[in-house]
């Protein structure tokens, strides 16, 4: 090609102007002859070269290639054979040009190199040859060097050695790596004469390379340095040759560097201080080169070595030599602008105090390394008194940062993290448009929390508050970034803003941020709720994470109210909200109502006394529970932060929404919470004594429940279960998480043992399961009359009230309402002489006063404990209930002893209700206790009637042939009967309108039945049943009960 002929011809003249003289035996001082037509021909490639694209600097690097490759790789002569040749043609792409030109010796080679001033092309051909050959060319190098050595030649030394210490594996282009794997094949290991035919080479060349930096090849260029240092005249070069020969030994001296390098600030320092002074230097090389030119050389400049460690010997000899060189030279020297070399140098010197201080040297040795540290350290402050703490412009550094980040050069990515903290950059126009076009590299959370805490104190700077220049743009950028986090790493940032400001978020400082929040809240949250799935909840998450950031307050607050409002979607909210685990943010405000959790406040002021219907509170109790437990993702709330926030200050009876706080209590109590943050983890320790203190009370408070002044208030009876129910739950889970150590927890029980003696007698058994095994039961003397009960386990207490005579009864039945456990061990304890008729009545008759006077103050769950009781009595033969007449026109011959006890049951309430109407009782109750009691008389007989129809089931299925439909037609009469008699005892204020309801159902399944009744004389039966009903129901006073009534009967 053209090229070719060009540096063929360049070649043929410089033999032509040498001849006689062969080109081999060219020396140094011949060059100025003969070089030029070489170097003329090199110059013609680079600037008139035809091949597109031109590529100059390539044609200088396969010049230099093809003529060393001649020296290293002579032409097989003639007496080898064809075959070698032929071989040379196909394996080496450069002999085809190599084989052109005459024979050559090196001095071509460096002059030419020197010539183009490419000590970094030297270096990396250098350093890609096999080991024993790299190390006899840079001698041959050094050798000739050190021959006539001019200033040119200390400058090209200089230049060579600082290159090789700088230099990096990897910056070898493929040109550079085909002649490296040429030489590797053709010489071996050891060549003796380069004139000797080629060898093929056995080694592996990726091992020869790993380790270019022996540490012969580093003592050749300090046997060079000793050889031509008296060469070396001008001051500029002494301090590059001091700076070369202080860099390469201290990096051996160094205690405990890592393989990562400076701080990322002193790093970036160093560069741009060297840039700088490139800046100012007009004579230096890099002066004219742009900056990303600039910045990579700098990089290499300050980039810290990697080499095999020098023996202690060579060590030394070098560090004796740089003494005498800095005294030789110390005196010459002052007063030289500062250059590149100089601040690493600086650093260097300290670096051999602390190496003398802490290596493991002999006397003599710390004692020279010690003053060469300090030579070192005087020498530089001497030449350059302001050169300690020297700093670069932060407009210079801002520059160098964007260049390293655009062109993600070495540590870029630690680059990213200055140029996002650095609050003196940011907002400039390069500063935002290096941050646009990089925005992936900033997509990391450590690096988008810096930008935002950037952009934080940027708005709220005074010069910088009313500047909206490029604010909007990096602001979307930010956004971006924020957006293409995973969800993880979104946490990550939502953690830090909550932390650095709260639940406001950034809504606090940057309006710039939130403009058109609120709309965007609202938007977001209609398509969420509109498309509730598990489909659609990584869609919803990534949309409220946006609004997080921006919000987290509000944006919390909102997700709360929704999922109290919105029907059915507070489980795909809290799923929505239990994937932001940074929302387990502590407050830590001096505001009291700022001292939880940021999820517990949002909870309080969006929800919490604002839950208007039953539906509201169940999604509200299901929605903390979800926040307790999630099914994926991690729980926000804590069983302590709930109670605490939610049980424990409304365990009150005259807070008005305490049966919520105490289904949030029952829902913390199902809950199975991380050990360490267990609610219960000791009575001691937690509010666990306390939640049992609270709700013992509220219990105590309905011993005086129908007695308390009008404005006292008190949860109604129904709230009772309730928080007996809660309390066991709670007992159980106290027992279960008893402290660890005996005496903490036998002093917690004593101390709610001393509070629980103060409250009803009947409040301490409700704690049987926690205090039973340390504390025996406390009861009326008069239950002892009654049961059989153990001293070992029980003790009596004195109770004036229960004095009298009855007074064990009703001891015995308010045991009997605390739960199924004592109930049936009362029931096997009771004491009653079956032979003595006397005890059986007085016992049947005490049984109904102490019924009558328990009945107004249950509970419905406590009333079936004791319609239990009288089953079980009525069933044992223990109660007697005589059946009376009062409603028999005659006497059925029929067979009653399947429905015995229902029969009785039903007298029994009756005659109940006639001693609690007689005038002795009938101010006894309000309006509310009689409205009470109506509902409990309903209630048991409605399970009354079910279990009559189970009965008569079950006969009809049975083999027995006889029907029971007159049996049962009798009782729903009787019962019927009954239920009218209460109606007619009750006060006239309306407490009978459950009796009606119930009395028309009786007679609806009355009416049932006779449809079924197919007997025959079932017609006459019907008629003179319903002549009866017709005459009882004429008896009720009140009018409109009555027609009612009589309107059904008509019916039958």
């Amino acid at each position: 090609c053209e090229e070719t002929a060009v540096l063929h011809g360049g070649f043929l003249l410089a033999a032509k102007l040498y001849h006689p003289k062969a080109l081999t035996e060219l020396a140094k001082s011949d060059w100025s002859l003969v070089g030029p037509p070489i170097t003329d021909a090199l110059k013609e490639i680079c600037t008139r070269c035809s091949s597109p694209p031109a590529q100059p600097n390539a044609w200088k690097k396969k010049a230099v290639i093809i003529i060393w490759a001649k020296i290293l790789l002579p032409c097989p002569s003639s007496s080898v054979g064809s075959s070698s040749v032929d071989q040379r043609w196909k394996e080496d792409v450069f002999f085809s040009v190599g084989s052109m030109i005459p024979r050559i010796n090196r001095t071509i080679l460096f002059e030419l190199l020197k010539a183009l001033n490419a000590p970094r092309l030297f270096v990396q051909l250098l350093l890609a040859l096999p080991a024993a050959v790299r190390q006899r060319e840079l001698e041959l190098f050094v050798k000739y060097v050190a021959n006539e050595t001019s200033p040119v030649d200390v400058a090209f030394f200089l230049d060579v050695w600082w290159e090789i210490m700088k230099h990096k594996e990897g910056e070898q282009d493929k040109m550079i790596l085909t002649f490296g794997a040429l030489v590797h094949q053709h010489l071996s290991e050891a060549p003796d004469e380069s004139c000797q035919p080629a060898k093929r080479f056995k080694g592996d060349p990726f091992s020869q390379q790993s380790s270019h930096m022996a540490p012969g090849l580093l003592m050749v260029l300090v046997d060079g340095l000793k050889q031509i240092y008296g060469s070396i005249v001008l001051p500029k070069m002494k301090c590059c040759a001091l700076a070369n020969l202080v860099e390469l030994l201290s990096v051996f001296t160094v205690i405990e560097r890592e393989s990562g390098s400076l701080p990322v600030k002193a790093y970036l320092d160093k560069i741009a201080s060297v840039v700088t002074l490139w800046n100012d230097d007009s004579e230096n090389r890099y002066n004219r080169r742009s900056l990303e030119e600039k910045v990579k050389e700098a990089e290499r400049s300050v980039s810290l070595l990697s080499m095999i460690k020098l023996s202690g010997e060579e060590l030394f000899v070098g560090l004796s030599f740089l003494r005498s060189l800095l005294q030789g030279w110390g005196e010459e020297l002052p007063g030289l602008p500062p250059s590149e070399e100089d601040g690493p140098a600086h650093g260097n010197g300290k670096d051999l105090i602390a190496f003398a201080k802490s290596g493991d040297l002999c006397e003599d040795e710390k004692q020279m390394v010690l003053e060469l540290g300090q030579i070192i350290v005087d020498f530089l402050k001497k030449i350059h008194p302001k050169l300690k703490g020297r700093n670069s412009e932060s407009s210079v550094m801002a520059l160098v940062a964007m260049a390293i980040i655009e062109k993600k050069m070495d540590r870029h990515m630690e680059m990213c993290s200055i140029f996002a903290s650095e609050k003196a950059w940011a907002f400039s126009k390069a500063w935002v448009s290096c941050l646009v076009k990089n925005k992936a590299l900033f997509q990391k959370p450590e690096l988008v929390l810096k930008l935002l805490e950037t952009t934080v104190t940027f708005s709220l700077s005074a010069e910088h508050r009313d500047s909206k220049e490029g604010q909007s743009q990096a602001i979307r950028t930010i956004l971006e970034c924020y957006t293409a986090l995973p969800l993880p790493d979104k946490n990550k940032v939502i953690s830090g803003i909550l932390t650095s400001w709260g639940g406001k978020g950034l809504s606090l400082n940057l309006k710039a941020f939130t403009e058109g929040f609120q709309e965007e809240l609202n938007l977001a949250f209609n398509q969420i709720t509109q498309s509730v799935s598990d489909q659609g909840l990584t869609k919803a998450v990534a949309s409220v994470a946006r609004l997080v950031l921006l919000c987290p307050e509000a944006t919390v607050k909102k997700v709360c109210n929704l999922a109290v409002v919105n029907l059915g979607t507070h489980q795909f909210l809290a799923q929505i909200l239990c994937s932001f685990p940074a929302l387990r943010f502590q407050e830590t405000q001096d505001e009291p109502n700022k001292s939880g959790s940021l999820v517990e406040r949002c909870l309080k002021e969006s929800v919490w006394g604002k839950l208007s219907s039953t539906k509201e509170k169940e999604q509200f109790l299901e929605f903390l529970a979800f926040l307790m437990q999630p099914s994926s993702g991690q729980p926000l709330l804590s069983p302590a932060e709930v109670t605490k926030a939610f049980v424990f200050p409304h365990l009150k009876s005259d807070f008005a929404h305490i049966e919520l706080s105490l289904q949030i209590l029952s829902k913390v109590l199902a809950v199975q919470p991380s050990p360490e943050e267990h609610l219960l983890r000791s009575p001691a320790q937690s509010g666990g004594t306390v939640a049992l203190l609270g709700l013992c009370k509220l219990l105590d408070g309905y011993t005086k429940y129908w007695h308390r002044f009008r404005d006292q208030h008190c949860p109604g009876l129904e709230t009772k279960d309730l928080i007996a129910t809660t309390l066991s739950q709670l007992c159980e889970a106290v027992g279960q998480k008893a402290a660890p150590s005996p005496e903490v927890w036998i002093q917690s029980l004593a101390w709610l043992h001393r509070k629980v003696e103060t409250l009803d007698w009947t409040v301490g058994l409700r704690l049987k399961k926690l205090l039973g095994d340390h504390f025996k039961n406390e009861v009326p003397a008069t239950l002892f009359e009654i049961c059989k009960l153990s001293e070992d386990e029980w003790t009596s207490r004195p109770l004036p009230a229960y004095g009298g005579a009855g007074s064990g009864l009703l001891a015995q039945m308010e045991c009997c309402c605390i739960s199924t456990t004592l109930r049936e061990q009362m029931l096997s304890l009771l004491a009653v002489n079956m032979d003595n008729p006397e005890e059986v009545n007085l016992f049947s008759k005490g049984f109904l006063v102490a019924l009558i006077q328990v009945l107004p103050w249950c509970s419905h769950s406590e009333w079936k404990q004791l319609t239990h009781v009288i089953d079980s009595l009525l069933h044992r033969q223990v109660l007697h209930v005589p059946y009376t007449l009062e409603y028999v026109q005659y006497m059925p011959l029929l067979n009653f002893r399947p429905f015995a006890r229902h029969l009785q049951f039903s007298v029994l309430l009756l005659r109940g209700f006639q001693l609690l109407c007689s005038s002795s009782c009938s101010s006894w109750l309000p309006v509310e206790g009689w409205q009470h009691v109506v509902r409990l008389y309903c209630s048991s007989l409605t399970d009354l009637l079910g279990s009559v129809q189970r009965e008569s089931l079950s006969h009809r299925q049975s083999d027995d042939d006889r029907d029971p439909t007159q049996e049962v037609s009798f009782i729903y009469i009787q019962v019927f009967c009954h239920v009218l008699h209460v109606a007619a005892m009750l006060p006239d204020d309306g407490t009978g309108e459950p009796l009606l309801v119930l009395a028309l159902e009786i007679l609806s399944q009355y009416k049932t039945l006779s449809a079924s009744d197919k007997s025959l004389n079932s017609t006459l039966r019907k008629a003179n049943e319903k002549h009866f009903l017709e005459s009882i129901t004429d008896n009720v006073r009140d009018k409109e009960l009555r027609a009612t009534l009589l309107q059904k009967l008509s019916k039958l």
